[in-house]
């Protein structure tokens, strides 16, 4: 947990090597068969889904929690009387979260980038954050709309990452459109368009084999080269179809035949086969038209309209889309080996995700254990208007919160308890956004530091702990 928390290596039963500090990536990776423990990945799983980040802190809590619970019933306090305590402090928490919490809108730039770093903070995409905080936050602009009613609504599934290595994470990117990690079927293809029609195709340019396994005998070599030419006439008449519509460049999902390739090349026709699905669907979010699957009827309005052009060195294509209907955008990512550009991966979507929650939640809190101790704070006042046995379990909640900043602490190498005393001293004296800097040991303004976070992490991580 924190910026100084450690990556763990993790080997699976295939001897594949993970190396990682994301929480529900660990959880993921391990092979666990106690009932409690899959419960303990539930939180995680749904903290990633609901929130994006935060997954270490929700199942940091989710755990001491359990410990205070176990606590409180060596003291011979009823189960019932201890779950309704901890439901209490869970909706109190929450309160105390949106009270403390600061507003903040998409054109916010500066603040959200500090979101993203915040999030990427003790990954190894720490390193670039900077850059890559900035790519997140114009990916996250690229693909926002404002709703009707004044919200704002972030669409991620325009938003693609590709990943590739041999290169530094500074040379990351983001480009408006798609990119293809594909060769083009024959070296005689043009490599570049400016203005190209642009044909999705979920069918194989090859000849139509039988279901049945067929035997055919002839008597003359003029027989047999018949079946030959119908073959090349058959492909040749695909090919036209292709023509006709007035395509410049082909994504094929499924192989195309080599005598096909011939005749596209002799056109002038760029095509490239074996596409992903993925791609193929992210491409007709790019340059609009149709995904077509039966190349008889392709027409002219099937086809997408945007600029091809090939990287040789990178060995991609980049597409861009024309005209109104074209939104995507592509994050290319870069590192020097696999587990780098996993791992770099792996803390740009959350960062991606934190930032688009941030928009549209349009909340955020400091970090650094601020928020945490607030949050305890006001558990423990509100704790003396509980009745009953009840109040205990609304104090042990609002220790577990406490966690945190105390693991915060630790993992930096400082004292935790007297780390925790301080950060409570000064929100004792009103200093709400009070938290700790791990790298100089002090208690500081963590929201002017730029250690943000979004509020309904927050939130989401005190309802799935609880």
């Amino acid at each position: 947990l924190g910026p100084k928390g450690m990556d763990k290596m993790l080997v699976d039963s295939m001897g594949d090597v993970t190396i990682t500090n994301d929480g529900v990536t660990i959880l993921t990776e391990m092979d666990i068969d106690n009932p409690t423990a899959e419960m303990i990945v539930e939180v995680a799983e749904t903290q990633e889904d609901e929130a994006g980040d935060g997954t270490t802190t929700a199942v940091a809590i989710a755990g001491e929690l359990l410990k205070n619970a176990e606590e409180l019933l060596d003291q011979d306090i009823h189960p019932t009387a201890i779950i309704n305590g901890f439901h209490l402090a869970s909706q109190e928490a929450r309160s105390a979260v949106d009270e403390v919490s600061e507003s903040v809108t998409p054109d916010d730039t500066e603040l959200l980038q500090k979101v993203a770093e915040t999030s990427m903070t003790g990954k190894s995409s720490e390193l670039d954050k900077e850059l890559l905080a900035r790519l997140v936050v114009e990916t996250v602009e690229a693909v926002t709309v404002e709703a009707d009613d004044g919200s704002y609504v972030v669409d991620l599934q325009n938003a693609n990452i590709e990943t590739q290595t041999g290169r530094g994470t500074g040379e990351s990117e983001l480009l408006h459109g798609a990119v293809v990690d594909k060769d083009p079927v024959h070296d005689n293809m043009p490599s570049e368009f400016e203005h190209a029609d642009i044909l999705l195709l979920d069918e194989a340019i090859e000849i139509q084999e039988t279901d049945v396994d067929t035997t055919v005998n002839v008597d003359s070599p003029d027989q047999l080269q018949q079946f030959l030419d119908q073959e090349e006439k058959e492909l040749r008449e695909k090919v036209q179809h292709i023509v006709d519509s007035g395509a410049d460049v082909v994504f094929c999902q499924k192989g195309i035949d080599d005598m096909a390739q011939h005749y596209l090349a002799k056109e002038g026709i760029l095509a490239v086969r074996r596409t992903k699905k993925s791609d193929i669907g992210f491409l007709r979010d790019v340059v609009g038209g149709a995904v077509v699957s039966d190349v008889t009827s392709v027409t002219e309005a099937d086809l997408g309209h945007g600029s091809v052009r090939r990287d040789a060195d990178d060995e991609l294509f980049y597409v861009e889309g024309h005209g109104d209907e074209a939104h995507g955008v592509t994050l290319l990512l870069r590192g020097s080996t696999d587990h780098v550009v996993d791992e770099i991966e792996r803390g740009v979507e959350d960062a991606l995700d934190v930032v688009s929650t941030t928009v549209s939640d349009g909340r955020v809190v400091s970090g650094g254990g601020a928020i945490e101790v607030e949050v305890a704070r006001k558990l423990r006042s509100y704790a003396s208007t509980v009745d009953g046995r009840e109040q205990l379990a609304v104090d042990a909640f609002a220790d577990a919160v406490e966690l945190v900043p105390r693991v915060l602490a630790g993992n930096a190498g400082l004292d935790s308890i007297d780390t925790l005393v301080n950060i409570r001293e000064a929100h004792e004296n009103g200093d709400v956004h009070a938290g700790l800097n791990v790298f100089t040991g002090d208690v500081e303004d963590t929201f002017d530091a730029g250690v943000v976070e979004p509020a309904h992490s927050k939130e989401q991580a005190l309802s799935s702990a609880t």
